[in-house]
């Protein structure tokens, strides 16, 4: 299981806007950026994401699953762009902050420190056990 990152501005789409659509979740719409695009077309039913709000609040606050694998994106006019599917999983305990991980000397090669502008993003596994460290979250 692979772990990602994904952005979105919480007044447009915020994790409890994800949160009231329940099982069935959402398409990761809208999404313009052709390395975004290939991050989703490698992303598979079941792995788990981080849900960042971007823009406001710069934090991560909850816990995703993909539920569809990369299809076409229902909101592109020319048919070049994809997204996949995503339901919530679990409000983090306490949210992290970007500050947070670019002060962490254990997270200095996460992509969200280095290229913070992509809307979706890898994330490791030993990063995404530091981030879950962090926002004081317990394994299941």
């Amino acid at each position: 299981m692979a772990h990602w990152l994904f952005k979105s501005e919480p007044d447009v789409f915020g994790w409890d806007h994800l949160t009231a659509l329940g099982q069935a979740g959402s398409e990761w719409d809208g999404v313009r950026n052709y390395q975004a695009r290939n991050i989703m077309r490698q992303m598979a039913i079941g792995d788990t994401g981080f849900f960042y709000h971007s823009r406001t609040g710069l934090e991560i606050v909850g816990i995703v699953e993909v539920i569809a694998t990369a299809h076409p994106d229902s909101t592109a006019q020319d048919g070049k762009w994809e997204c996949v599917d995503v339901r919530a999983l679990k409000r983090l305990p306490r949210p992290v902050t970007l500050d947070q991980i670019k002060s962490d000397d254990r997270l200095p090669d996460m992509v969200l420190v280095k290229n913070s502008r992509l809307s979706v993003q890898p994330v490791s596994d030993a990063e995404w056990q530091i981030v879950l460290e962090l926002a004081g979250h317990s394994p299941d």
